[in-house]
């Protein structure tokens, strides 16, 4: 799918509330995180760039301490919370890795932290949030059915919203990643970013339009309930059916209230491609057994969609490698052949 351009009032008004983004916020970001988290290596890939004919590189979000790009979105919203914020305790609804993250980031500032996901996380994401000393509610069987136990407690209970991507703390947190690729990659011609709720697109394609703005941004998704796909093809956020898919980190809807990602997304991506689950399996396996890397379903879209044809790249090319999370047993399943 290739954007739509939109010039509705509608569309207009989305992209006023685009503008809380922007490079400074996310330079501003990596200020704050410096030292927390880590800047990931941009290895080449030489199995890829033969594919493809153009140089490729892997970035390896994996090596993240939590295995997962998303620390830096939640290390930047936790910092730049009041004492008080702090104090009240934290709260999010998440799909397995931004939970991960948040409750790292408790950790590490001494903050306690509850984790609201559904019964479609795996549990070994499950395990690994209660690991790292969060309190965990399972609850239904969609992120909208977890955010709805998060607002529920903020209400309650006072605690302090961590939200998944919709945020311009959060936004700007991924955004460094952008500013990683340009400074290592200062040719880049292309990126692919696997594409969610929009948080991780949304902040590398404002960093990378900023400092290099002829680089085209595509986003990955899977066919099975890809909700930012379908809120651009609408023209505006709409209920999406959360669906089993072996990229698990992807799954949830985008927020029909969504103040900061849609508009991002819809303005600054420049094509989504959608992934079936057997392109989605060659990814894994493709990383185990070619690139020597353990990435989950969501990390391995960019892979997917370069073995499966589904881009042509232009001139030197990152991929998103976004986490590592993935079920042991579900990873040595796949590898050794099924698809699904």
């Amino acid at each position: 799918m290739t954007k739509p351009r939109l010039f509705t009032a509608e569309a207009e008004s989305a992209t006023a509330q685009s503008a809380v983004v922007a490079l400074s916020g996310i330079e501003a970001a990596a200020a704050r995180i410096a030292g927390r988290i880590e800047h990931t290596p941009l290895v080449a890939s030489p199995s890829l760039s033969r594919l493809c004919g153009q140089p490729v590189h892997l970035k390896l979000e994996t090596r993240q301490p939590i295995g997962a790009f998303k620390l830096r979105g939640a290390m930047n919203a936790v910092l730049g919370l009041t004492d008080d914020q702090r104090r009240r305790g934290l709260v999010t609804a998440s799909t397995g890795n931004h939970g991960r993250a948040v409750a790292y980031t408790a950790r590490e500032l001494g903050l306690a932290a509850t984790i609201c996901m559904s019964a479609r996380v795996p549990a070994n994401k499950v395990e690994a949030i209660r690991a790292l000393g969060a309190e965990v509610r399972i609850v239904g069987r969609s992120q909208d059915d977890a955010q709805v136990e998060v607002e529920r407690l903020v209400a309650e209970q006072g605690l302090t919203p961590i939200p998944p991507f919709d945020d311009p703390e959060i936004v700007a947190g991924q955004g460094t990643i952008g500013l990683e690729l340009v400074a290592d990659l200062p040719e880049l011609a292309c990126v692919l970013i696997p594409l969610s709720g929009g948080g991780l697109a949304a902040g590398i394609a404002v960093a990378v339009e900023a400092l290099r703005p002829s680089t085209r941004i595509i986003g990955v998704s899977m066919e099975r309930g890809a909700a930012m796909e379908a809120a651009i093809a609408a023209g505006r956020p709409i209920d999406v059916v959360e669906e089993e898919t072996l990229a698990d980190s992807l799954g949830g809807g985008i927020g029909l209230a969504n103040r900061v990602t849609f508009a991002l997304c819809r303005d600054l991506i420049d094509e989504i491609v959608l992934l079936s689950e057997a392109e989605i399996a060659a990814g894994i396996r493709h990383a185990a057994l070619v690139e020597n890397e353990i990435v989950e379903g969501a990390g391995a879209v960019g892979i997917a969609a370069l073995l499966a044809g589904k881009v042509e790249p232009q001139g030197p090319t990152a991929l998103i490698i976004s986490g590592r999370n993935i079920d042991d047993a579900a990873h040595r399943r796949i590898v050794s052949g099924a698809s699904a």
